[in-house]
């Protein structure tokens, strides 16, 4: 992984570029390449390189790199696939800054590119370059400006940074784009991610005054912990928004695990995104119709809007939507109610929504927009037209600009229905910093998003990662050693209980026995009652084939429940490997929860909560967050997020459950699991909540 954040200034900004690769043939890369950053008015050096040619396109060209007469910052590839790594150290003897490669036929063509790609970045490393690629579309900013791609298309100016996976995604936007009048700051393909990945350039961009807002579409992410990091410091100044495609669940069934069972594949993305403070979107229209609103609009104060519409229906539909959504809509104050009376007809509604009638001119928006906007119980305003035969959209567009303006610090969007008719007045809109929706409900999905990001950027930097000082890490070595040596991956319950003690994890005592004696001593030693389990691996099920005995209250009962229980095993499983009995102390009834952890090849471990015992894959009430990272708000909030919490704070006159023993549990649970990564997956279910402490029942350990 690379180190601290780097300064990509001069792949940006660079005084100079090579196209290596050039050619004068229409249709080849290399001449796009070249045609496009002669195009988009890059006023740095631009050298053609190319062996058979004295120059291309009005430039002198160079056979090599290293035969140019100045520095190079960037060198942009084109060359086929076999040539490219003699390029790069080439590149690296000419002192290069920085590599784009738009050639394919890297890892994503097997196992020889993987070998290519391989090579090229330990290349890069030698020579302390950096690389955007293999396999890209390149990039653009439009601010240097500079197009090194071989797009059909160079954007309009903007405020977006978008960043993509895929190179013909990229490529079909740009072209959208300009239909849209969208303006981008930056766009950027960053292919397989060799060297430079998705985390230095939202680094970047944030840095960038020139991108307002940061727009991703992801397939996969190579480094977790390093994008949530960046995500977490970026997003405290620039919303990041994120499309994530690739969301089957296929990885939850290979699980043997309840939390493993209940995580799938996508969940760990889900999570990462929540805790660094990304907003997840579902679709590339939901994108931009946010981006737009993060350009042009300030995050709402509150979550109080109001609606003006001419349209009852289209009025309802906003407010459905706004009920549907963390919004809320606003009360009004008496003061605005009068105003709107004495400026609306009758037959007008003068709350929310404010609804001036089919019948309305732009005067009445006008003074509907200036009484809500001026109420101090409104956070937002919603405008909704429908083409009627007495309004003026041109108008009315001028004075939502003029509204706005006002009340710069409450955002105004709207929602203008219709086609030719609205036309003028939606880009008019656009061109004021109005965003302009088709429909109510994107604009709402918009005005959502917006407090979304006002509640992720106002909330408590992350503090320092929670840990305890009071634990045995050699205890668990010694376990996890025993258990290797015996070649086994899955824990026995007296191992598991060992662990979880040395972590300071309140557990019901466990311990084996390996003869009817040694029971009746164990037994004897933690009191009566107690709980006799087998001991197997092999064995998930032991009520299955009779390996659990429960409440057992005297010396005889624990001894003859011994041999019951090996006696058992052995008619339903003879071939299982058994190590003997556990002995547990039967603890009193309680809250049954749940406190598990998944392996995620991206993230790490993953910590969940929830309700627990034999229901939770069917109510599946669970909260997940990333261990690493997490702090004690964590642990609260992912508590409060279940319904479980509603049960541990008392209900129907029961006495509240020990949440904060059971929040210091899960803060353990995730210093357990990142100080052994080996832990790949950990069930304690159930654990019983109590109104003092907690005891875990049962503990299963899987280690790689």
């Amino acid at each position: 992984m690379r180190g601290p954040m780097i300064s990509l200034e001069r792949l940006f900004r660079p005084r100079s570029v090579a196209v290596v690769g050039a050619s004068k043939t229409p249709g080849k890369i290399g001449h796009a390449v070249l045609v496009n950053l002669v195009a988009s008015g890059f006023r740095g050096a631009i050298y053609p390189i190319n062996p058979k040619e004295e120059e291309i396109e009005g430039l002198k060209a160079y056979p090599r790199v290293t035969d140019v007469p100045g520095p190079v910052d960037v060198a942009v590839i084109c060359v086929p696939a076999p040539a490219v790594n003699a390029v790069a150290e080439e590149c690296g003897r000419a002192g290069v800054g920085y590599l784009v490669v738009i050639t394919a036929g890297f890892k994503e063509t097997g196992r020889e590119g993987a070998e290519r790609e391989k090579a090229l970045a330990a290349i890069c490393r030698q020579y302390g370059m950096r690389m955007v690629g293999p396999n890209c579309l390149g990039i653009m900013d439009t601010s240097t400006p500079m197009n090194a791609t071989f797009s059909a298309n160079f954007p309009f100016q903007g405020r977006i940074a978008f960043i993509s996976q895929s190179g013909a995604l990229c490529a079909a936007i740009l072209d959208w784009s300009l239909k849209r009048g969208i303006g981008f700051s930056k766009f950027i393909s960053v292919g397989n991610k060799a060297d430079l990945t998705e985390a230095d350039f939202i680094e970047d961009a944030a840095a960038d005054p020139q991108s307002k807002v940061i727009c991703l579409y992801l397939e996969s992410v190579e480094e977790g912990a390093r994008f949530v990091e960046a995500c977490r410091r970026a997003s405290r100044t620039t919303p990041i928004l994120v499309i994530k495609s690739g969301t089957s669940q296929a990885g939850a069934q290979a699980a043997s695990s309840h939390t493993g069972a209940l995580a799938g594949s996508d969940l760990a993305y889900e999570t990462a995104f929540r805790q660094a403070g990304v907003l997840r979107v579902h679709t590339m229209e939901e994108l931009f119709d946010l981006a737009q609103a993060f350009v042009r609009q300030p995050a709402p104060p509150g979550n109080r809007v109001a609606i003006v519409t001419n349209s009852g229906g289209p009025g309802v539909l906003a407010a459905d939507a706004i009920e549907n959504s963390p919004l809320t809509m606003a009360r009004f104050e008496k003061e605005t109610i009068d105003r709107l009376r004495k400026s609306l007809p009758a037959a007008a509604n003068v709350f929310n929504p404010v609804d001036v009638i089919g019948d309305a001119h732009w005067d009445r928006y006008d003074a509907a927009l200036g009484a809500v906007l001026d109420d101090p119980g409104v956070d937002g305003v919603l405008v909704v037209l429908t083409p009627t035969a007495t309004i003026e959209p041109d108008v009315v567009a001028e004075k939502i600009v003029e509204h706005h303006r006002r009340h710069p610090e409450k955002p105004v969007l709207a929602a203008f229905l219709g086609g030719a008719s609205v036309e003028e007045a939606t880009r008019y809109l656009l061109g004021n910093g109005i965003p302009c929706y088709p429909f109510p409900e994107p604009a709402v999905s918009a005005l959502a998003g917006l407090l979304r990001y006002r509640e992720l950027s106002t909330a408590p930097a992350a503090v320092e990662e929670w840990t305890f000082p009071d634990v045995d890490r050699a205890a668990v070595e010694e376990v996890f050693s025993y258990v290797r040596r015996d070649k086994r991956v899955v824990l026995l319950g007296s191992e598991a209980f060992r662990v979880a003690e040395s972590y300071g994890i309140p557990c019901a005592p466990s311990y084996l026995a390996t003869t009817p004696d040694a029971a009746r001593r164990l037994a004897e030693h933690m009191g009566f009652p107690v709980v006799l389990k087998v001991a197997s691996p092999q064995i998930l099920h032991k009520t299955d084939v009779g390996g659990v005995k429960v409440g057992l209250a005297t010396p005889e009962e624990v001894k003859r429940g011994f041999v019951d229980i090996m006696e058992s095993v052995h008619q339903h499983l003879p071939d299982s490997v058994v190590y003997g009995v556990e002995v547990q102390k039967m603890m009193p009834p309680g809250r049954e929860l749940i406190v598990g952890v998944t392996r995620d090849v991206q993230f790490g471990p993953l910590i969940m909560f929830g309700l627990g015992g034999v229901y939770v894959n069917l109510l599946k009430d669970v909260a997940f967050r990333l261990a690493h990272g997490l702090t004690r708000e964590e642990a609260h909030a992912m508590i409060r997020q279940t319904r479980a919490y509603t049960l541990l704070r008392g209900f129907r006159g029961e006495r509240p459950a020990d949440i904060e023993a059971l929040v210091d549990t899960i803060g353990r649970v995730a210093q357990l699991v990142r100080d052994f990564p080996e832990i790949t997956e950990m069930d304690i279910n159930p654990v019983f909540a109590y109104e003092k402490g907690l005891a875990a029942l049962d503990v299963k350990i899987t280690i790689r």
